[in-house]
């Protein structure tokens, strides 16, 4: 099997450019060569003629009588004709390349002034692509000036694509918001009044366990819809942002935890970030409940810490034993209402944890990632950015 080497491919400007540079060079060597062609014939079959024969008369005859004097003036003529030639290609030649050299840094100018639309879009583009989140930087739009070109059009129909992607994320989070709010009205009153019949004294005790299975499936619906409106508002920028340290954050979270079957340690350090505490609260809780409930019947434990990266960036890793994750499972677990091998909705839970951490992560300019544990489980690290520096 034959390897293939990866080679650079030249960018369009400089295609561009040696296209032009080259045409340009093909074009002076035509014109040298047929200039010289025909100045050639012009001098030596042409307008050299007479002047030959006149030189040629004009030459003495030797005084010795012999007949050398015509031979000798069509000689003269002759060598005049080559260095009139030779100083044409020799002069012609470098004309051609200086001009040929101005002619290249010209195009290069004049491409890359041609190209400028072109790489204005590419730069919003590439914003748009490394936004923190899928929808982050769709209000962007290129609104390029100038003439109803190609590139003009390609401007225009790129705005008309981010705006319409744009209107269609904002209704899509107006829709989950909207609908929870409206469902969580009827849940209130299902659970009051699942409550009251539960706690009736002449209920009976298939209608109390009826209800308390109706009430934690109420409870469940409950935090279902909660956690959407999380999910909603993660997914927006803060408005409110505070010095925050993920260190007293991450001892906060842990010390609320019940004793279980799971042990959670931790292992803090500064790690200093501007955000929301609210949300950057739920995100460490969400982790490390994650941990626990994804965890061994026995013997499990969490590990949570915080630190300064060198970069200045605060980190949050979870650490938690339990089952084996297959690498290519990681991506799945971030989707909303996913969890492993792909299956629908969680048996426990509203499905949305490690959906939130993400929202919330890339909300405030982070990132997100996870890595299998050897021997089982996960490693979660949230990364988000310095707080600014006080000048």
């Amino acid at each position: 099997m034959k390897s293939r080497i990866p080679m650079k491919r030249l960018t369009i400007r400089a295609r561009l450019t040696l296209v032009f540079g080259g045409l340009f060079l093909l074009s002076g060597l035509l014109l040298l060569a047929v200039t010289y062609v025909l100045v050639s014939y012009q001098l030596r079959r042409g307008g050299l003629s007479g002047t030959i024969t006149a030189a040629s008369e004009a030459v003495p005859p030797p005084k010795d009588g012999s007949e050398r004097g015509p031979m000798v003036g069509q000689k003269m003529v002759t060598d005049v004709a080559d260095d009139a030639l030779w100083t044409l290609l020799t002069q012609g030649g470098i004309a051609l390349a200086v001009i040929s050299a101005a002619s290249i840094a010209l195009g290069w100018l004049i491409a890359g002034r041609m190209l400028q639309p072109l790489q204005r879009v590419t730069e919003t583009a590439r914003r748009i692509a490394n936004a923190p989140a899928a929808d982050r930087g769709l209000h962007e739009r290129i609104a390029l000036d100038g003439p109803r070109d190609e590139v003009k059009e390609l401007a225009d129909t790129f705005d008309v694509m981010l705006e319409r992607l744009d209107h269609s994320f904002d209704g899509q989070r107006r829709f989950i918001a909207n609908a929870s709010h409206e469902l969580r009205t009827p849940l209130t009153l299902n659970r009051a009044l699942l409550e009251v019949a539960v706690h009736r004294r002449a209920a009976s005790t298939d209608t109390r366990q009826l209800g308390e299975t109706l009430l934690e499936i109420n409870s469940r619906h409950e935090r279902l819809i909660d956690g959407l409106l999380l999910l909603s508002r993660s997914e927006q920028e803060p408005a409110e942002r505070s010095f925050v340290d993920l260190a007293d954050v991450a001892e906060h979270v842990a010390s609320q935890l019940p004793p279980g079957r799971v042990t959670v340690r931790t292992e803090t350090a500064e790690a200093p970030t501007i955000g929301n505490p609210v949300l950057l609260e739920r995100l460490v809780q969400n982790l490390v409940e994650n941990g626990v409930k994804h965890n061994l019947d026995s013997g499990g434990w969490v590990g949570v810490r915080t630190s300064t990266a060198p970069d200045g960036t605060a980190e949050l890793v979870v650490t938690n034993t339990g089952p084996q994750v297959p690498r290519y499972e990681i991506p799945a677990i971030f989707e909303p209402f996913r969890r492993l091998n792909g299956e629908r909705m969680a048996t426990s839970g509203a499905g949305l944890g490690l959906s939130i951490v993400q929202a919330v992560a890339r909300a405030h300019g982070g990132d997100v990632r996870a890595e299998p544990r050897e021997g089982g489980g996960l490693t979660v690290t949230v990364t988000l950015p310095a707080p600014p520096q006080e000048t």
